[in-house]
C-alpha cells in the first residue's frame, strides 16, 4: 500500500523474477508447485464470497445480538465458542476475513468491551485452526510438503490429536478473556 502496488502484484512480479534468474524449463518449476492447496483456497475463497454476496454475512450480527440479548459476556463467548469448530472446518483466514464485519458491528453494540469481542474472534479462529488438517493454511501446506516426503498424514489421524488440542485451548481462553475483560477489565 506504501508504493500503492497490490501485494498480490508484487507476489506475482518476485516470482516472475525468480523464474527468470533460475533459468529452470516451465516443467522445473511447475513441479514444485502446490496445485491442490492453491485450487483448495480458490474454492474456499468463492465459497466465502457467495456467503458474502447472498447477504448470509449481514444477517448474522443482528442475529447474534438477538440471541444473546445484547450481554457482552454472552456474546464474546459465542463469537469464541463458535469460530473454534467453524474455523476448524473452514480455513480460519477466510473466516475472520468474513466475521470482521460482523464482529464490529457486535463491538458497536458493546463499545465497553470491544477488546473481548475481537479477541475472542482471534482466540476461536486461531485455535480453531488446530481441529482439522483444513482449518489452517499451514495445515493444508504441511500436510502436502508430508506426503511428498513420504510421510503422509491422514485427515483423520490429524483431526483426532487436533481435536484435543482445540479443545484444551479454548477451554483455556474461555476464563482467561472472561477474567481480562469482565472481572478485572
Amino acid at each position: 500500500s506504501v508504493i500503492h502496488i497490490e501485494p498480490s502484484i508484487v507476489a506475482l512480479l518476485g516470482a516472475g523474477v525468480r523464474v527468470l534468474i533460475s533459468r529452470l524449463g516451465r516443467s522445473g518449476y511447475l513441479a514444485s508447485v502446490e496445485w491442490e492447496t492453491l485450487l483448495f483456497f480458490a474454492g474456499l475463497f468463492v465459497m466465502v464470497g457467495a456467503l458474502v454476496k447472498t447477504g448470509v454475512v449481514d444477517t448474522l450480527a443482528p442475529s447474534a445480538i438477538e440471541l444473546t440479548g445484547g450481554d457482552m459476556l454472552l456474546t464474546t463467548g459465542l463469537i469464541l465458542a463458535v469460530s473454534a469448530p467453524v474455523s476448524g472446518l473452514i480455513d480460519n483466514i477466510p473466516y475472520v476475513a468474513t466475521m470482521t464485519p460482523i464482529v464490529a458491528e457486535l463491538a458497536a453494540a458493546g463499545p465497553d468491551h470491544q477488546g473481548a469481542l475481537w479477541w475472542a474472534l482471534a482466540l476461536g479462529a486461531d485455535f480453531g485452526g488446530n481441529l482439522t488438517a483444513v482449518g489452517a493454511s499451514a495445515n493444508v501446506v504441511m500436510l502436502g510438503i508430508a506426503r511428498r516426503s513420504g510421510n503422509p498424514i491422514s485427515f483423520w489421524e490429524f483431526t483426532r490429536k487436533g481435536a484435543l488440542v482445540t479443545a484444551v485451548s479454548v477451554a483455556l481462553a474461555a476464563p482467561y478473556l472472561w477474567l481480562r475483560y469482565f472481572v478485572l477489565g
